[in-house]
């Protein structure tokens, strides 16, 4: 049995192919699918089966489109509501693909009929893998508030019979979460193992080494701000949206770029930040195409129809228009910058020396999650994180806004938030590890 591993970094998720040699499984696929047909091609195996452990909240789910595509099953939980045709199965089946038994795991939690799956090769005695979605995740599980936070202490408890569960599987059985690194559908930040077994979690786990109610307490304690895009994800994955071909963008002008601002649309600018700052369009906003660039336009923007982006080189749009087409933001505007266009509108950018050299009034504000916040911050900060800026910026104090966050990009799209709203930005664009080596004060919140 061989399980390839394929990494989502726009999306901080996996998706895994397990085959036998001949036949293969596909576990929660992305919407776009040609990456795991190029990796059964190169594997030389055919895809006979697809799963989706969950109805996803965070990206358009690939599984009806490459089942269909392949003639394959498409396995997903018999419970869920959907309006397209699907094997539906239950935790108790057994079903086979080639030489693999695939054991459906029932695993309610991170949503209420999440499912896991087993798989494990009948021709030889090597341990199994379980493909776990967002159950039992590397370090930490998969979050409980996202179908309704009115139900994440009911979700919680089922999430810590379901870590359980999988928790008492063979200790060498592989864990293959679909939820990874960066992925904000996690409990808690995961850990950068993807590699892992069962025996390596029952040491490290909160899920598999606290009582009950204690790890329910501390889980929903942690939980952050959910990215308002991920309410739009699981209704349309229960119309098999995803199986749709994105559409292209569309050519916008100048002018009409003018227009869109004037209209009070969504013009993002996904130059780099620097560049952003030396000049840009008046009223665009500055989102730095990076592995986070489709998770924060769809937190901050409703839609493709009031989306225009603003670029400078054909990849940079190209992978943008992509990541979006994954999370169901299809044919936005799109405009060329060009080399000798005007772009009159500039802010201020330095670093944390600059920062600690500066004398006068300031206000800063710090946009970084909670739990960052808490753990170290500037005395002084203001704290406002950068998908609550548009509206918070009213209650923002008079006078000049320094803006920072951890690594600079979040500071990126708050101070040009912050400059469209009409106030006096300096953008911080340095990495907060370097505030203790430069004796900058930080305390911890209370």
């Amino acid at each position: 049995m061989q399980v390839l591993t394929l990494e989502i970094p726009e999306l901080g998720n996996h998706t895994h192919l397990v085959h036998d040699g001949r036949y293969a499984l596909v576990v929660d696929p992305p919407r776009d699918i040609a990456p795991v047909e190029a990796a059964a091609e190169a594997a030389g195996v055919e895809i006979s089966t697809v799963a989706d452990t969950h109805l996803h909240n965070d990206y358009l789910s690939g599984a009806l489109a490459l089942a269909r595509r392949h003639g394959a099953d498409y396995l997903l939980a018999a419970d869920e509501s959907v309006t397209f045709e699907r094997v539906g199965v239950r935790g108790g089946d057994v079903l086979t693909v080639g030489s693999l038994d695939v054991s459906v795991l029932a695993t309610p939690g991170h949503t209420r009929h999440h499912q896991a799956f087993s798989v494990r090769d009948r021709r030889g005695s090597e341990p199994a893998a379980v493909f776990s979605g967002g159950s039992l995740l590397h370090g930490t599980v998969g979050r409980t508030d996202l179908v309704d936070p009115r139900l994440q202490h009911d979700l919680a408890r089922a999430q810590w019979a379901s870590a359980r569960l999988i928790g008492g599987l063979d200790p060498a059985t592989r864990l293959r979460p679909t939820h990874g690194f960066g992925s904000l559908c996690a409990g808690s930040r995961t850990s950068a193992e993807t590699d892992g077994t069962i025996g390596g979690e029952l040491a490290v786990n909160p899920a598999l080494l606290l009582d009950r109610d204690r790890f329910v307490d501390e889980l929903v304690a942690g939980f952050g701000a959910i990215p308002s895009y991920y309410g739009r994800m699981a209704p349309l994955n229960r119309t098999g949206a995803g199986r749709a071909r994105p559409r292209p963008g569309r050519a916008v002008t100048r002018d009409e770029v003018a227009d869109a601002i004037l209209a009070r649309r969504w013009v993002v600018d996904l130059r780099p930040r620097a560049s952003f700052a030396r000049g840009h369009v008046p009223g665009s906003v500055s989102v730095e195409y990076s592995a986070q660039f489709a998770t924060y336009v769809g937190w901050l923007v409703p839609g493709a129809d009031d989306l225009v982006l603003l670029y400078d080189t054909a990849d940079d749009v190209g992978a943008a228009l992509h990541d979006l087409a994954g999370i169901g933001i299809d044919g936005p505007g799109i405009h060329g910058i060009r080399a000798d266009e005007s772009l009159p509108a500039t802010l201020r950018r330095t670093d944390w020396a600059g920062f600690r050299e500066h004398v006068g009034p300031r206000v800063v504000v710090d946009v970084r999650e909670r739990d960052e916040y808490d753990a170290g911050h500037l005395p002084e900060a203001v704290h406002l994180p950068v998908h609550e800026i548009e509206r918070g910026v009213v209650g923002l104090p008079a006078g000049e806004l320094w803006a920072h966050c951890r690594s600079g990009y979040r500071a990126g799209i708050a101070a040009s938030l912050l400059h469209r709203a009409g106030r006096s930005v300096v953008h911080v664009d340095d990495s907060w590890d370097l505030v203790a080596g430069l004796a900058v004060p930080t305390t911890a919140a209370a």
